[in-house]
């Protein structure tokens, strides 16, 4: 039997890597971008869709009877009505494993920028600063090593795995932080207060839901005593994003680097936006997970999902 699979967000895996055919008989169709209005038109008669940041509502999949199949070309599912999939028995995979290399790499890239201000000298630099110093060096901007700092890791996936292994390279002492509100945490974590009040660096690695919305706001800034750096490549929408500009503008934080945000692309007047001219934040175009190789596994994931379904043995399968 063959399949029709519509791909609604092609344009958020680059050109030059290829989506090799599945191996099975099919129709294929895909659009750089999709507007919600154009959902339901294009994937009518679709036994699979293909999605990244596309949202699916409960309302387009109703109105989409031959679905069977959303494959994500993503890990996070925040954008499906998953509740709605599992109603109509549309099983729902993700790509998994593929950023564990490239996002821990680009969130202590993000780290080292800020903990030895290299945006500012380099803008210090442009602005012909080492000329007036006089002499070989200058020190206009605090440089702190990592060894001996302390990482609090948000989430307990892979990818905050393999942040804790790389900070314990550096030599800081990390602490992994237990659920925000829970009565009670496992021997090796520490409650969620506790580890933002004591964290010289903060880092997020968890999924976006109804329990990790907002998960950083003004509460926990009022804890950070420390001034300590807030790292998310993880969700926009984890962090209060008002409270945080409040926190960077009144020197709560040492520094800030996000590569997500709330609205992607945020508009002019996103708090976000608001920052992107400090020398102690940097905001970066949702792309730590966007390494050639890490993208390369994904592609190859994410049509052997879609192979799997067609053989009748679905795989990573994501559901309430």
């Amino acid at each position: 039997m063959e399949q029709s699979i519509v791909f609604l967000d092609r344009a958020t895996i680059p050109e030059d890597v290829p989506l090799r055919p599945p191996g099975f008989a099919h129709r294929w169709a895909d659009y750089p971008s999709t507007r919600p209005e154009d959902v339901v038109p294009r994937c009518r008669g679709a036994s699979i869709v293909v999605v990244n940041k596309v949202p699916l509502t409960g309302a387009m999949i109703e109105a989409l009877p031959g679905l069977r199949m959303i494959a994500v070309a993503a890990t996070g599912t925040d954008r499906i009505d998953l509740d709605a999939a599992a109603a109509r028995r549309i099983v729902v995979s993700n790509v998994r494993g593929y950023a564990t290399t490239t996002v821990p790499e680009h969130t202590f890239a993000l780290i080292l920028a800020l903990r030895r201000s290299l945006p500012a000298y380099r803008a210090s630099v442009l602005e012909g600063a080492w000329q007036r110093a006089g002499q070989f060096c200058y020190f206009d901007h605090p440089i702190h090593d990592l060894a001996g700092a302390v990482i609090c890791v948000i989430g307990a996936g892979s990818i905050g795995g393999a942040v804790a292994r790389l900070a314990e390279a550096f030599g800081m002492t990390v602490i992994r932080a237990g659920r925000k509100g829970a009565a009670k945490v496992a021997p090796d974590r520490t409650p969620f207060a506790d580890a933002v009040a004591a964290a010289d660096i903060i880092t997020l690695h968890c999924p976006l839901t109804d329990a990790t919305r907002n998960l950083i706001g003004a509460p926990e800034f009022a804890l950070m005593s420390r001034k300590p750096l807030l790292i998310n490549t993880a969700r926009g929408g984890l962090v209060d994003e008002a409270a945080l500009a409040a926190a960077l503008e009144g020197g709560i934080l040492s520094g800030a680097a996000f590569d997500v945000a709330s609205a992607e692309p945020p508009p002019a007047d996103h708090p976000l936006m608001r920052l992107a001219h400090r020398s102690n934040f940097i905001l970066t175009p949702h792309v730590a997970w966007a390494s050639r190789e890490a993208i390369s596994v994904l592609a190859e994931q994410l049509i052997g999902n879609i192979e799997a379904f067609v053989a009748g043995k679905p795989r990573n399968i994501v559901g309430r």
